[in-house]
């Protein structure tokens, strides 16, 4: 299956100045195998070691010689190493933190050995590292599961996902498009993008039978609890997480964690699983400028789950010879699902390095209700998205924000094909506001940066 991350590996790989690189993400997302999909398709001996697996290991890289590890390792493993012809991947580095601190030398001494490191719980070592980290001697990249794009490639829908690519504002998307990737993206939204749970799904297994996968992975990660051993009870962890889907698309209140769940518990135990990469939090911002982690408020945040389909595992949504239609499902978990989809895709219009993309949302504190789903920066600009899970609804928060904070463009999301309109009109308060409206179906909220970038969208006029 094709990763939309492999061009910036290729990337990486060819430039002469690269650093180690680390890959930071969740379980199961795809690490292991991209990094040797990137040996395999670079031509290199893959040079691999696991320190859960083999811990021992881990003495060989005591020294400051990278010289000598290379010997160390060719003896350990039995094999002939190369440095101009092989790629070394650490994977599980969290189980050898002090490894990375070793990577500087890699970078200074043989710079023609690519290294890369991987590892699930790989923030847990960087938060508790006694050692000194090589900043500016290492690089870090982000892995998502995989998105919508990737999903009907790894479907051979090539054709349907050209022609989602290709629309821009002044054309119109074919109906035949529209209808067509509707029905793939309500299959993507069952079966989520952890790779093992979207190759169960080509392989042609029955819904209920990729259900059962998901069962699995949730089980896995909760299997991870133990290993946040000295931090939080797992009874607790297992409450936030609930939570987390249960408040899909609201502000995620401590307090409403579970009986005997304190707000402080609470609290710690959601940082936890943001550590893990298992939760994403979506924080406040009053967006009256950029950039919007400025104005961040941090007693108010929404939080996602790392992908769609452990929401379902979390959420039990029925499965058996064929998944639920989206109309059967019961309105108020369609607003749950299309607020995860949309972080999802949102998170994809991120090239993920470093820290991984962050996500912000607005909403009024007291008197008069307000609030808008997510906000985006786009090429120096401030965009309010507005979801919708089917294909009407009021925008009245939507107004009321453009004209306070005096934007002049925003997106809406919703079931019907893509749009612009010029709208100039009143909001509740009496107050006459104008601005472009960009509507889009979620199966296109990943390619927002395009959508909004291109020349033809243009800027309201003043």
């Amino acid at each position: 299956m094709k990763r939309a991350v492999e061009s910036r590996l290729d990337a990486w790989l060819a430039s002469p100045a690269r650093h180690p690189l680390v890959l930071r993400g969740a379980r199961q997302v795809g690490k292991t195998w991209l990094v040797r999909d990137l040996a395999a398709r670079a031509g290199r001996q893959l040079v691999e070691i696991n320190f859960e697996r083999d811990p021992g290991l881990k003495r060989l890289f005591s020294t400051n010689d990278p010289r000598q590890i290379l010997g160390e390792l060719s003896l350990a493993l039995s094999v002939d190493i190369n440095p101009d012809r092989s790629l070394l991947f650490l994977d599980e580095i969290q189980a050898a933190g002090t490894v990375l601190a070793q990577l500087r030398w890699f970078y200074e001494e043989l710079p023609q050995l690519p290294v890369v490191a991987a590892g699930s719980l790989l923030e847990f070592s960087l938060a508790d590292h006694a050692f000194s980290m090589p900043v500016g001697r290492i690089a870090f990249q982000h892995i998502e599961p995989m998105g919508f794009p990737e999903y009907l490639l790894a479907h051979g829908q090539d054709r349907l996902l050209s022609a989602i690519r290709a629309w821009r504002p002044g054309r119109k998307l074919p109906v035949a498009a529209h209808s067509l990737a509707e029905r793939w993206f309500c299959r993507y939204a069952m079966v989520g993008g952890m790779p093992a749970v979207v190759a169960s799904d080509i392989s042609g297994r029955e819904p209920r039978e990729v259900r059962e996968l998901q069962k699995e992975l949730l089980a896995a990660y909760r299997s991870d609890f133990a290993k946040y051993a000295g931090r939080m009870d797992r009874d607790i962890l297992n409450s936030v997480l609930n939570t987390v889907a249960a408040s899909l698309g609201r502000k995620f209140v401590h307090a409403h964690v579970g009986e005997g769940v304190k707000q402080h518990q609470a609290k710690h135990a959601l940082d936890l699983l943001t550590m893990a990469r298992l939760v994403h939090q979506v924080r406040h911002t009053a967006a009256h400028g950029l950039p919007l982690g400025a104005e961040v408020k941090d007693s108010f945040r929404k939080a996602v789950a790392v992908d769609i389909g452990i929401v379902h595992a979390l959420l039990g949504t029925p499965a058996a010879q064929a998944f639920p239609s989206w109309e059967s499902l019961a309105p108020s978990l369609r607003g749950q699902l299309t607020d995860q989809l949309a972080a999802q895709q949102l998170r994809l219009t991120d090239p993920g390095a470093g820290d991984g993309p962050e996500l912000y949302y607005w909403q009024r504190e007291g008197g008069r209700p307000g609030e808008i789903d997510y906000i985006v920066q786009v090429y120096g600009g401030i965009i309010p998205i507005e979801l919708k899970s089917g294909a009407a609804g009021s925008m009245k928060s939507l107004h009321q924000f453009m004209f306070e904070r005096r934007l002049d463009m925003a997106v809406r999301v919703d079931a019907n094909p893509p749009s612009v309109m010029d709208l100039d009109l009143k909001t509740t308060q009496g107050h006459a506001v104008k601005y472009r409206l960009v509507g889009m179906p979620l199966y296109m909220l990943w390619n927002l940066p395009d959508i909004l970038g291109n020349s033809e969208i243009g800027r309201f006029p003043a």
